[in-house]
């Protein structure tokens, strides 16, 4: 089992990894904060301050069409907000 599954790479994420050293990952949705936290000092050598996590519920939408209407979601994941410790940082564009 997988428990970070790739790096948030938005501009809000970033603006937060130069400000406030956090970084975002989606990961497991049944990981919780403990493995998360492992994980990620494993996978890039720092050290994890705090660890938020938030489940992202699925968006629905409906579409009129010329055979009927169509209805489709997105899925459901987990998003984790890591903070790391002052004067360390994560570069995903290497571990990419």
């Amino acid at each position: 089992m997988s428990i970070i599954i790739r790096p948030i790479v938005t501009e809000k994420v970033t603006k937060e990894s130069e400000v406030l050293n956090r970084f975002g990952f989606v990961v497991n949705k049944k990981a919780n904060k403990v493995e998360i936290k492992k994980a990620v000092e494993a996978a890039y050598g720092v050290t994890i301050v705090s660890v938020n996590t938030m489940n992202v519920r699925p968006d629905r939408s409906t579409k009129y069409t010329k055979s009927g209407l169509i209805s489709g979601k997105t899925n459901a994941i987990k998003k984790a907000i890591v903070q790391v410790q002052e004067g360390e940082t994560i570069d995903f564009y290497n571990n990419i």
